[in-house]
């Protein structure tokens, strides 16, 4: 019960407003700090429900290490287009543009030649750890990606 208790707390912190964390840290007297803490307002991923597919689509990749959980869990863990034109593989720190506007930088240093090949299927997955990687239909490579754009 306590773990539960505890986690509650942590995460509830994660998302209150910094600033007014910080004023209650200055209270001295306990029973005043307690009631500054707990006029918090936390913050809610009640607007990132209701994103339509489409707007968590161009949303995807492009969150910040400080996001909540919840909001990288409704996001979803992958995503699917297309790399528009030719592609015959990749070189380390080159940048990949797919047909949905997205722009991902290959970031682990890895290369790959392919047989050339037009408008290939792309998924950008992120892993548990919330890695992304870029599987590219026809090759059993998957280099580790980050989105720029």
């Amino acid at each position: 019960m306590k773990a539960l208790f505890l986690l509650l707390f942590v995460s509830g912190a994660a998302l209150a407003d910094d600033a007014a964390l910080l004023q209650c840290r200055t209270i001295s007297e306990v029973a005043s700090r307690v009631q500054c803490y707990d006029a918090i307002p936390v913050a809610t991923v009640t607007a990132n429900a209701a994103a339509t597919p489409a707007q968590r689509e161009q949303r995807f990749g492009m969150e910040t290490v400080k996001a909540p959980q919840a909001v990288k869990q409704q996001e979803g863990n992958s995503i699917s287009s297309t790399i528009t034109g030719n592609f015959d593989g990749w070189s380390g720190n080159e940048l990949i543009k797919l047909s949905n506007g997205q722009v991902w930088r290959i970031v682990d240093g890895s290369s790959a030649t392919l047989s050339p090949v037009s408008n290939p299927k792309v998924t950008v997955e992120r892993n548990f750890l919330g890695t992304f990687f870029l599987r590219i239909e026809g090759t059993n490579n998957s280099p580790k990606v980050r989105r720029v754009q």
